[in-house]
C-alpha cells in the first residue's frame, strides 16, 4: 500500500504520463506537486539501539534513523536480511526514542507546527495539546498520509509508550519548541 512520497516533484501531466507507462503510482503530495509513492512499513525495533544509546550516554549528539534506517527482516535462523521498503523516519525515530527511554521526541519538518485544516481558509495552528486531542484530530482526518500524518502518529505512539512529550516543528524553531515556547507539543 503506497503511502510514502519519495523523490522530486512533478507536474500533474508528468505524473499522468508515468502512471500510464506503469511507472507509478505518482500522486498529489499535499498540493505541492506529484511524487512517487511507495510502501512504508512501520519498524518493529531498531537493531543498533544499544550502540546508539551507548554513544548518547557519552554526551554526544547522535543523529540516527534520519532516513528511516536500512530495512531488514530476520530469517528463521535469526540472520538479518535486507528488505525492499522505505522505512518511515518518523516511526523509526519514535521506536528508537521509546527503546532508549527518551523523555522527549523531537521531529523536525519544514513547517513550524502541525495544523488543523491544513492549507484551507480555516487553518488553525496546533500548539501544545494533549494525547487525547491529538488522537481525536488524527481520527478526524486532519493530517495528510505520507506527510504530517506519520509525524502525528509516531508522536502519539511515543507519548502513549513513554508518557513523555513529542514535539513537531521546523529546525528554526527547535530550541524554542524544546523550551515549550513554539511548535506542536503533544503531552500525556
Amino acid at each position: 500500500n503506497p503511502t510514502k512520497p519519495i523523490g522530486r516533484f512533478y507536474t500533474k501531466e508528468q505524473a499522468e504520463e508515468f502512471n500510464a507507462a506503469d511507472k507509478g503510482p505518482y500522486m498529489d503530495d499535499a498540493g505541492r506537486g506529484y511524487r512517487l509513492f511507495v510502501a512504508s512499513p512501520k519498524p518493529v525495533e531498531i537493531v543498533e539501539k544499544d550502540e546508539i544509546l551507548q554513544i548518547a550516554e557519552t554526551g554526544s549528539l547522535v543523529y540516527s534513523v534520519g532516513g528511516g534506517g536500512i530495512p531488514v527482516t530476520r530469517t528463521e535462523q535469526g540472520e538479518l536480511k535486507g528488505a525492499m521498503a522505505v522505512i518511515d523516519k518518523d516511526h523509526a525515530s519514535a521506536v528508537l526514542a521509546s527503546q532508549i527511554k527518551a523523555q522527549t521526541l523531537l521531529i523536525l519538518t519544514d513547517v513550524p507546527n502541525a495544523y488543523l485544516n491544513y492549507n484551507k481558509d480555516n487553518q488553525e495552528t496546533i500548539g501544545e495539546t494533549t494525547l487525547a486531542l491529538a488522537m481525536q484530530y488524527a481520527d478526524e482526518g486532519h493530517f495528510i498520509k505520507g506527510s504530517m500524518g506519520p509525524k502525528i502518529e509516531a508522536s502519539i505512539n511515543f507519548v502513549k509508550a513513554t508518557q513523555g512529550r513529542a514535539i513537531i516543528t521546523n529546525p528554526e524553531n527547535a530550541l524554542n519548541a524544546i523550551k515549550g515556547q513554539s511548535g506542536t507539543i503533544i503531552v500525556p
